[in-house]
């Protein structure tokens, strides 16, 4: 009996044992998949089709800024604000709390643009299903970055557009309405468009329209007025009209559909006005950057990501604004310069040294470049960049080579058949006996159209063709006679450099 209640516990051991370790082996694998996981799945489905049979309603979420961060404002939530702008002002809309604006176009100057406020609801009907559309903004994201002027600025809050239906119209929804909104948003945008003219000089870190400034564009230059060679006029005029036509040329060639173009020239020879005439011929917006606010590389390229389609991209003076020239040239020549500084600074000179450091532009050389033909220059397309400047010689031919600045455009001293289109814009005469005395002094004078205009504005209700056209002659005997004088000046002085220096050779 002993013998066999031994045996029959060692048996009981032996199965114990061996349904430990099956269920050892079963519970790894059920942890190898995840049982929490799939059960959290299954409880999560079961009370989501609970939840639908207490709330039937879906939603979608338009943010105003693509991606979560403030990289690039939304087509989509601009297209929707388009749409519910119908909705907003009808009667049975039900909103109660609204915005008003300036609208975009002056036709009735009394008249304002109207929009849902905060946590303000709109109904709309679209194939007999109503949806819902809401609007809501939550507070900036707290973190450590800082604000694009490099300060902790005030940060408008993110705005949102949400939309709500019931389940039973989801393919109707999803598939055409939402379509629906965005094509009829467009068309209300295309049909109160106006064009504008942009600047980065807002000093308060994101507006709502991000890290522009921008006020209407109602500059009148066009090129039927802008004086100018007519045959180099054409040339400029079919080059846009081939750039503005030419989205499937550069898509099938591999590039980026952009153009630079170079405007160099003395000052008041229409480089500025040539930029207006551009913008007026194409119907673009105009973005002014101002290199010298530009704080890093970084702030430049977010710059351009914030601009839109269809705009002529403008840094004026760019010899001027930062030191882009010859920059490379230069850095031996600095670093010398810097350490006799540094022999001579005292700790006052070097604190002051460092705050004009931390408050100026880092954008360099580089920046600049990426930004004309970088990776991320290809972000959006139909954009124009245009450089101006007085001094050509002085920039970078990195900076201007062909592929950056594609079209090098000389805006020189009038010439004859510019003056012709001067004075029959500014005096209403296209032939006059003094014509030809302005013919043959104009190559001799070097008087930019500028100052050519301004002697043919009349200035007093006396003044007529016969007294404009005779001050500006006179005016044109004057410059001839101090281009002469000048160039007799450096006639002399380039002879006695040359006798100095023969007088040092010979010293030697």
């Amino acid at each position: 009996m002993e013998a066999f209640g031994w045996g029959s516990s060692l048996s009981s051991g032996i199965v114990l044992s061996l349904v430990a370790v099956v269920w050892t082996v079963i519970w790894n694998n059920l942890q190898g998949l995840q049982l929490q996981q799939f059960i959290g799945r299954h409880l999560s489905r079961h009370a989501r089709r609970l939840a639908a049979i207490v709330d039937p309603y879906l939603t979608v979420t338009v943010a105003e800024y693509d991606g979560g961060g403030r990289m690039r404002r939304s087509d989509a939530y601009k297209e929707v604000q388009a749409y519910l702008q119908g909705a907003t002002c009808g009667a049975g809309g039900g909103v109660r709390h609204l915005k008003a604006e300036t609208p975009a176009k002056d036709d009735n100057p009394d008249a304002l643009l109207l929009s849902m406020g905060d946590n303000e609801e709109v109904a709309d009907e679209f194939r007999g299903a109503t949806v819902w559309w809401l609007a809501y903004s939550m507070p900036p994201r707290e973190d450590n970055a800082p604000s694009y002027w490099g300060s902790r600025g005030q940060r408008a809050d993110r705005r949102f557009y949400r939309l709500f239906f019931l389940e039973r119209h989801r393919d109707l929804v999803l598939g055409e309405y939402l379509a629906h909104v965005r094509r009829e948003g467009r068309a209300v945008m295309l049909k109160n468009r106006q064009r504008k003219l942009f600047t980065n000089l807002s000093g308060d870190g994101f507006n709502a329209d991000g890290v522009w400034s921008h006020v209407v564009f109602e500059h009148p230059k066009t090129f039927a007025t802008l004086a100018m060679d007519p045959g180099k006029k054409k040339e400029v005029m079919d080059d846009l009209d081939a750039f503005r036509n030419g989205k499937d040329y550069y898509a099938r060639v591999g590039k980026a559909w952009k153009r630079g173009y170079l405007l160099y020239g003395p000052p008041g020879t229409g480089k500025s006005t040539m930029v207006a005439a551009m913008a007026n011929h194409l119907d673009y917006d105009v973005y002014d950057i101002e290199l010298t606010s530009v704080r890093t590389n970084s702030d430049l390229r977010k710059l351009f990501i914030e601009t839109t389609s269809k705009s002529i991209i403008v840094i004026e003076d760019i010899d001027c604004s930062l030191d882009l020239t010859g920059k490379r040239k230069k850095k031996k020549k600095k670093a010398a310069t810097e350490k006799d500084d540094k022999k001579e600074s005292t700790p006052d000179s070097d604190e002051e040294k460092d705050k004009e450091d931390a408050g100026a532009s880092k954008v360099t050389l580089s920046g600049v470049l990426n930004f004309i033909d970088g990776l991320w220059s290809a972000c959006g397309g139909e954009r124009i960049i245009v450089f101006t400047t007085n001094h050509v010689e002085k920039l970078d031919p990195a900076l201007i080579r062909r592929g950056r600045m594609d079209k090098h455009i000389e805006m020189s001293y009038c010439c004859f058949q510019a003056f012709k289109l001067l004075a029959d814009v500014y005096l209403g005469v296209d032939d006059h006996p003094l014509f030809r005395a302005v013919e043959e002094l104009l190559p001799e004078a070097d008087m930019t159209p500028a100052d050519v205009a301004e002697n043919l504005t009349p200035k007093s209700a006396s003044d007529d063709a016969d007294s404009c056209l005779a001050e500006l002659v006179e005016e044109l005997h004057k410059a001839k006679e101090a281009k002469e004088k000048a160039l007799l000046q450096a006639k002399v002085a380039g002879k006695g450099e040359e006798e100095a220096a023969a007088d040092e050779d010979d010293d030697e």
